[in-house]
């Protein structure tokens, strides 16, 4: 006899294949319409599904225990930005890195030390019995800007309207390279702790050694080693993939999919050697189309979006399922009310005011307004999860007689309750500042046009009315915002404009004219969009919503006998 099985399973598989199928079905209309970020849409949806609400996600009963709940997490989290960091790199043009080295050299150099230095003085300032090494520990965390909540200004309707190509690169550029960059800042921190704090070797021998294990094993082995080992990777898979592609040996579908199985590749590979596998996976992306051949054969294409698309709503469900919530309000370390003025001033003064001094510097920066937006738009995500859980394995490490030291055990709680509110403070303000903004914008003409309406009752147009012809002053108006051809509009013998049929002949007393095909191209105008044709190349399902311009029909080149649903009436 059939019984229900309501397993952990298939309760999960029903849960997210059933949001990723509802949210597809509105996708377009959110991310495009309404400027929301999937990464918000997706937090909300972990809130709703963990414990604290429905209780159909249960992060802790599958892993077992909180240290098996952190390495999942951080895994997962390794995951999405290895293959994140190859597509960032994949999408940079030609030898990019080689090209921009001056503003990355800036953006990589004083201006992300002083966003570090700028969180740590932030949260020694706001977090009470807490050192400033230990706040150093914990600034490192967010320094970096996310890659994924990159993605949500620099790609879309908005990011095409409003943000310039060359700036998209570079903060593209940025994330991703800042995300293995973080290293240093962090065991710089980290190592000092160990061995200069509580039960460590003395401050002067414990100093010396930390010293000298920041430069042998962090920047020796992590860094270079990664640069290293991406570059040769990269370079390797790419004259791997041009040999085969070159015999026809390899399918459509394998060519597609290399990008995201060259980053699963060095993600496991360098965690087997102990090295940066965040910064390997950019380097190897961008070494990996060094020539551009992959990125322009791929650039139409749209399976590298959807895997990352997938990835990044399964990863903020699974931040939203196992958020520390209730730890914001009670906790030991810090107030609720410090904490959300950290968040307030961190959001404001940690990237802000250092971009905005050195724009000028940045020539991909042009103006005030640009470094405004690059200074707001440092967004802390995945990135400050993953070094989170980085700093908690390590700190776990720390003991004396098998103990873990009391300091690091009540920084690894200030680190877990700080890091988890930044991230979602970031989350949330930047998911909503672009629709905030829009609506800011148009509200006040919005209103504005309503009221002038409204008293406007007795000019409005009604069915039955006679068509008048409005003041001079407003015709000389709407004849130099529309009428591309820059000629008047055309008016019968008795003064007034000319009426159309659908399809665009003209009206004349009544009596039958010419078909649309003898109209004059003054007389008939045909709309389509007036951005380039290389605006949606990476979308390969493209919508009509671009802002349309006017354009004469012999311009068009359209013949008698073509789809007449293209053809619209000219502009009155």
């Amino acid at each position: 006899m059939p019984t229900l099985a309501v397993t952990n399973f298939n309760i999960v598989c029903s849960v997210l294949g059933g949001f990723i199928t509802l949210f597809g079905l509105v996708s377009y209309l959110f991310k495009e319409k309404f400027y929301l970020s999937e990464a918000l849409i997706s937090l909300l949806a972990g809130v709703t599904f963990s414990p604290h609400a429905a209780n159909f996600i249960k992060p802790l009963e599958y892993t077992g225990s909180q240290a098996n709940l952190n390495a999942v997490t951080l895994y997962f989290s390794r995951l999405v930005l290895g293959v994140q960091l190859v597509l960032a790199g994949v999408q940079l043009p030609s030898r990019y890195l080689q090209k921009e080295w001056k503003p990355l050299a800036l953006l990589l150099g004083p201006i992300m030390a002083c966003m570090w230095i700028a969180s740590s003085l932030l949260i020694y300032a706001m977090v009470p019995h807490l050192s400033f090494l230990h706040a150093l520990a914990v600034g490192a965390c967010v320094t970096p800007t996310d890659p994924v909540l990159s993605n949500s200004i620099v790609k879309g309707k908005f990011a095409d309207k409003n943000v310039p190509k060359d700036l998209q690169k570079i903060i593209v550029a940025e994330s991703g390279a800042n995300d293995g960059l973080g290293y240093p800042y962090l065991f710089l921190a980290l190592y000092l702790i160990k061995y200069t704090g509580q039960g460590g070797i003395g401050q002067e021998d414990g100093a010396r050694t930390a010293m000298g294990l920041w430069f042998g094993e962090t920047w020796g082995y992590t860094i270079l080693l990664s640069v290293v080992y991406g570059a040769s990777v990269g370079w390797i898979a790419k004259e791997l993939l041009h040999w085969a592609e070159e015999k026809k040996f390899v399918d459509r579908e394998s060519f597609l999919v290399f990008a995201i199985t060259l980053a699963l590749f060095i993600v496991g590979t360098c965690g087997m050697i102990g090295s940066d596998d965040v910064l390997a996976c950019f380097i190897a992306g961008n070494t990996f189309t060094w020539d551009d051949w992959f990125r322009l054969e791929t650039l139409d294409d749209s399976l590298q979006p959807t895997i990352d698309m997938l990835l990044n709503l399964s990863v903020f469900i699974w931040y939203g399922a196992i958020c520390p919530w209730a730890s914001f309000a009670h906790n030991s370390v810090i107030p609720i009310y410090r904490l959300i003025f950290l968040g307030f001033l961190i959001l404001l003064l940690r990237r802000l005011p250092i971009v905005f001094a050195m724009h000028k510097l940045i020539h991909q920066i042009e103006e005030k307004r640009q470094a405004i937006f690059v200074g707001f738009f440092g967004p802390i995500g995945v990135s400050a999860i993953f070094y989170l859980y980085l700093s908690l394995e390590f700190l776990e490490g720390i003991t004396v007689d098998g103990i873990q030291r009391s300091d690091t055990e009540h920084l690894g709680e200030v680190i877990t309750v700080v890091v988890w509110f930044l991230a979602v403070c970031s989350i949330v303000v930047h998911g909503l500042s672009i629709p905030l903004g829009k609506l800011g914008f148009f509200l006040p003409r919005t209103l504005s046009r309503a009221f002038s309406s409204q008293q406007n009752e007795s000019g409005s147009f009604q069915v039955g009315d006679q068509v008048r012809t409005p003041p001079l002053g407003v015709l000389r108006e709407r004849i130099r915002k529309h009428n591309h051809s820059g000629q008047s509009t055309p008016r019968s013998a008795s003064g007034q404009r000319q009426l159309y049929r659908i399809g665009g002949s003209v009206i004349r007393d009544g009596q039958a004219t010419a078909t649309a095909s003898s109209t004059s191209p003054t007389e008939l105008n045909i709309i389509r969009p007036s951005t380039p044709r290389d605006v949606a190349l990476e979308r390969t399902i493209r919508f009509p919503d671009d802002e349309p311009t006017v354009i004469s029909l012999p311009e068009l080149g359209l013949k008698k006998g073509q789809n007449e649903s293209k053809r619209q009436p000219a502009q009155m």
